[in-house]
């Protein structure tokens, strides 16, 4: 009964050893999918075919934003072929592993079989039993033949269950071998197109390095725009910052005021003087709080989910601009400073907040509108909107759609976004679920 109990155990964890193998192609398989359709989907934002200096610059941007999101795909199918691998040289340890314990109860089996055929007349059992020098000796051959049969049932059971675990682990290697064949393929066919788009950009550049004197026009013209967006950006969250610090106080002040009650309720039924209870009386300190207690705890659930927010743009998307100080590869002297991201989509996409909270401000700059929505300590912008469906005060949930995306005359869906925690300036890349 032991020897079935630990059986079933060994059967039992071989076989969620193999749905675990599975399940893991299948998780990789899955996200490979995904990545898959967002390349594809990325493709689909054309570039402009104007020759203009801006028109050049951005196909530049687009193109370089394409040519990241295709590195960091062959980066992941080739860490999960690394994965896939590991998995394959597991699984043919595994294999051999149990080929030699097949052989091993085959071999037991065979002995088994062959003895029981050696003495397989039901009188030479008869007589084994019935030659015992006393009872006790005959009940102990007696039990002794029904063991040995119950064994030799066992050990039958044994190599079948052994040969099936075989046969599931030989299936499982096929898989996995075959799941890596398929990632290989995949990562050359995107290195192939890598290659393309990289010829692409490089005669792009080639054209924009004679135009230096209007790259630097365009890009001081740009810089001005940021600046004087920024300037208004910052002044709305100095007032919300403001605001939050007031709310903190009337907290603070509204505990303090429960403390005393309570203090005052406690003197009065000891007997205690006013003026006694007064003394004994800790006056608040005031702006104690930077936030209130619900700014708090938003807070804390949105630093929580660093990594896992959703993309601010809805349909696909590819990010053109990027946080901070950087020089643009290729072209000399042509430095950007980006105090958020800019994310390009399709004509008729929609900014869409990241995580609930409540819109602190809606303000026009150039036409067009920009959205701050507060998460307790951290706001999130959306900027460059042709028109808005929320209003300051009105309370979002993660994915609830705050407005249109302008689409320029040149055809750029562009949403520039940002993030901030109080006056400090965070990269969205590093909080956004890509």
């Amino acid at each position: 009964m032991k020897r079935l109990l630990v059986l079933l155990i060994v059967c039992l964890l071989c076989v969620q050893g193999f749905t675990q193998s599975t399940r893991k192609i299948r998780e990789l398989e899955k996200q490979h999918a995904e990545l898959q359709k967002q390349i594809s989907a990325s493709e689909t934002l054309l570039q402009s075919t104007k020759k203009d200096v801006k028109s050049q610059l951005d196909n530049l941007a687009l193109l370089s934003g394409q040519i990241n999101e295709r590195k960091k795909y062959i980066e992941t199918i080739e860490q999960d072929v690394k994965i896939i691998q590991t998995e394959v040289s597991r699984l043919q340890v595994e294999l051999k592993a149990l080929q030699r314990e097949l052989a091993d109860k085959k071999k037991k089996y065979e002995q088994s079989v062959k003895y029981m055929y050696q003495n397989k007349s039901i009188q030479e059992k008869l007589m084994f039993i019935f030659s015992a020098d006393n009872l006790s000796q005959m009940y102990r051959r007696l039990r002794y033949v029904r063991e040995y049969a119950d064994y030799q049932r066992l050990q039958g059971l044994q190599v079948e269950r052994k040969q099936k675990q075989v046969s599931e682990k030989q299936q499982t290697l096929l898989a996995s071998r075959k799941a890596k064949e398929e990632m290989l393929k995949q990562g050359e066919a995107e290195r192939l197109k890598l290659e393309e788009q990289e010829k692409e950009r490089k005669t792009l550049l080639t054209s924009l390095q004679k135009k230096q004197r209007s790259i630097q026009s365009e890009i001081s013209k740009k810089r001005r725009s940021a600046d004087r967006l920024n300037a208004q950006i910052d002044r709305l969250i100095e007032i919300e910052i403001e605001n939050a610090r007031k709310r903190a106080e009337e907290e603070a002040r509204r505990k303090a005021e429960k403390k005393a009650g309570t203090v005052k309720e406690k003197a009065v039924a000891t007997g205690e003087s006013k003026e006694g209870a007064k003394s004994k009386t800790t006056p608040s300190k005031m702006g104690e709080y930077k936030v209130d207690s619900e700014d708090r705890r938003l807070s804390g659930v949105f630093t929580q989910n660093k990594g896992r927010l959703p993309i601010p743009i809805t349909g696909p998307y590819v990010i053109v601009g990027h946080f901070g100080q950087y020089q643009v590869k290729g072209l000399r002297n042509v430095r950007l400073d980006n105090k958020g991201i800019d994310i390009k989509g399709k004509d008729g996409a929609q900014a869409r907040a990241i995580f609930d909270g409540e819109v602190s401000a809606v303000f026009q700059y150039n036409g067009l509108s920009n959205v701050l929505v507060r998460h307790g300590s951290y706001i999130s912008v959306y900027c460059n909107l042709s028109s808005v469906l929320v209003k300051k005060g009105s309370v979002l949930k993660a994915r609830d759609i705050i407005g249109q995306v302008n689409t320029d005359k040149d055809g750029n869906t562009v949403l520039h976004f940002q993030l901030r925690k109080e006056t400090e300036k965070l990269n969205p890349e590093l909080w956004l679920h890509r």
